[in-house]
């Protein structure tokens, strides 16, 4: 599900701050990333059996490489995804999401968005 809307998908930012202040709203980059990607994740747990909620921020490299870590990033607009062991990652329309899990979703993004639109170039 796309969470629409939300401002953050018109920031571009370094990748350095950028990393940092995803870091500090516990969203994780990890392995995530290629030469012109990267992909930050915020789990949530479930109380269903086998099911793991995740926020998705996705940007791409507008210049430099992330790989050496000059990358200037573009951010996309964010998904909500529900993960199914083991199959995978599922964002698709045909997806329910509690109204709460998307209202916590929204707000978490709109505080990273604010604190991305400091570094904002």
């Amino acid at each position: 599900m796309y969470l629409e809307n939300t401002g953050i998908e018109e920031a571009i930012v370094d990748l350095k701050p950028l990393d940092r202040l995803m870091g500090n709203h516990a969203f994780i980059r990890a392995g995530q990333w290629d030469y012109e990607r990267v992909t930050y994740d915020y789990k949530i747990e479930s109380k269903e059996k086998n099911i793991t909620y995740y926020i998705r921020i996705q940007g791409y490299a507008v210049e430099g490489d992330v790989d050496r870590g000059n990358a200037v990033i573009q951010l996309k607009t964010p998904l909500l995804g529900k993960y199914y062991y083991p199959h995978g990652v599922e964002y698709g329309e045909d997806e329910n999401f509690p109204e709460n899990l998307v209202d916590r979703a929204a707000n978490l993004v709109q505080k990273v968005k604010e604190e991305v639109y400091q570094y904002k170039k």
